[in-house]
């Protein structure tokens, strides 16, 4: 089942929880002047996203399709979006469209460079680029300046069929996450690198009151503290140096 939720000012986050993984897909689409939609979901999760979407807005009418990095359930099901949204550009890191999104992608991509601001309408994006975090060269995330949200990717995954909003510690879910993970085949799905801990920081100091997450519940409140607090459990779980 497909679920939608405004988690803001007209921003809508789209799930499907797949219990093959025991893991919800999110999509977010910011129904702007401009409509922008933040992650595309697999090529077969395309219909049932379609769907959602069209309760919004009429799909035709998307004007940028953004995501973090390349992987499927990033930007598995852009070329389904760009065939009906005749006027919608992908929407990516320099890395990204340099590297792998314009070979691939049915219509050039838009490339964001770090801190570039795009402005949708009443809403304004700036771009994070957060190389290996949370995974990947090309990775980059969406700061929504008016209503302090991050759109974060696979930050703070966190595993089961759980509430789409939520207040509570995500940063304890997501460590349990990374745990079981690190235990079988996902193992090392986050790096750790001598990025991390600065980026997260970097990330902390825009004050997200909203980060909402690609897998799992969008959080509700001191986003700083929970982007400080998951570098700490990073550094805890996967080594390297410890927190000053």
């Amino acid at each position: 089942m497909t679920t939608v939720t405004e988690i803001g000012p007209q921003l809508f986050r789209i799930a499907t929880y797949i219990p093959e993984a025991d893991l919800q897909f999110c999509q977010f689409l910011a129904r702007d002047q401009e409509p922008l939609l933040f992650h595309t979901g697999m090529r077969r999760l395309f219909p049932a996203v379609r769907e959602a979407v069209a309760s919004l807005i009429d799909p035709a009418r998307l004007r940028w399709i953004g995501f973090s990095h390349f992987e499927a359930d990033e930007c598995g099901a852009l070329n389904e979006w760009l065939a009906v949204a005749p006027h919608a550009e992908p929407l990516c890191s320099f890395v990204g469209k340099a590297v792998s999104v314009d070979d691939f992608a049915d219509r050039p991509a838009r490339a964001l460079l770090h801190d570039e601001v795009l402005t949708t309408g009443a809403l304004r994006w700036r771009f994070q680029q957060t190389p290996q975090v949370p995974h990947c060269w090309d990775a980059g995330m969406l700061f929504e300046e008016t209503h302090n949200v991050l759109l974060c990717s696979d930050l703070f995954t966190h595993s089961g069929d759980v509430e789409a909003v939520t207040s509570t510690d995500i940063v304890a879910r997501a460590r349990r996450t990374l745990l079981d993970y690190e235990a079988g085949p996902l193992a090392h799905y986050m790096p750790h690198t001598p990025l991390t801990r600065d980026t997260l920081h970097r990330l902390a100091d825009l004050r997200p009151r909203t980060i909402a997450a690609m897998h799992g519940s969008t959080f509700v409140g001191d986003g700083g503290g929970a982007l400080h607090a998951l570098a700490q459990m990073l550094t805890e779980v996967l080594g390297g140096p410890k927190e000053d």
